[in-house]
């Protein structure tokens, strides 16, 4: 009997990204350190989340390539160490942790050997930043707007008061991707700007969403809607 079909999500809080998967009848397994114990949702009775950091992950993914059939493995690496826009702290991430940026790129080496020991299509998004430099190029580069046409004209967004409908933002995102991984047909919709006094334009998502509180990361690095579909639609 053949094993049922499943994805693997690393380092993903809201399981956007596997709720296509879920909802087409794939079992979903979603990593994250936020997660508490592994509980399902409401619209998910195939999603099962786990907690802990990655060193604790071992069991739990020897147990989900061995009971099912992997189609696709996901990850989204924290960013904090690795974007661009970190460097200027550079310094005292050094002092606090003189292994930081290894850590950090162990993270991404995780997801790629993941896929590589299975043989399974994988993708590791991340922004422009050290993965770049001390890996290599990424395949794909893409904003969340570049695929809004994928949502329904009548979207929600799920944070109306920062993001809007259609994921009509601008953020440019890498993906580094192997083993038969098909980056997806593009979609735009026109992405909604912000104007400050000097007549400069920026993006909704950076417009308002400065700071460095935990809900702000969570939002910042939240899967753009669109692109899951996309994805679903060009892999499964």
């Amino acid at each position: 009997m053949p094993k049922p079909k499943a994805v693997i999500s690393l380092f993903d809080l809201t399981g956007q990204m596997c709720k296509p998967w879920a909802d087409a009848g794939y079992q979903c397994f979603i990593f994250d350190s936020q997660h508490g114990e592994a509980y399902r949702w409401a619209w998910q009775d195939r999603t099962t989340r786990v907690g802990g950091d990655a060193s604790t992950w071992g069991e739990a993914l020897a147990q989900a390539f061995a009971a099912y059939d992997v189609q696709m493995v996901l990850g989204f690496p924290p960013c904090t160490d690795l974007a661009t826009s970190g460097n200027r702290w550079k310094a005292a991430k050094a002092e606090a942790n003189p292994n930081y940026l290894a850590d950090a790129l162990a993270l991404v080496y995780l997801v790629r050997d993941i896929g590589e020991a299975h043989k399974t299509p994988y993708m590791i998004e991340n922004p422009i930043g050290l993965v770049n430099s001390h890996w290599r190029k990424p395949d794909h580069m893409f904003h969340p707007c570049d695929f809004g046409g994928y949502l329904p004209e009548d979207d929600t967004s799920p944070y109306p008061d920062i993001l809007p409908a259609r994921d009509a933002y601008a953020k440019k995102t890498c993906l580094w991707t192997g083993n038969g991984f098909v980056m997806p047909a593009k979609r735009p919709v026109e992405p909604e700007k912000y104007q400050d006094r000097n007549g400069l334009n920026y993006s909704a998502l950076h417009w308002k969403l400065g700071g460095k509180s935990l809900r702000t990361k969570n939002i910042r690095s939240a899967t753009p809607r669109g692109f899951a579909k996309a994805v679903f639609a060009a892999n499964s």
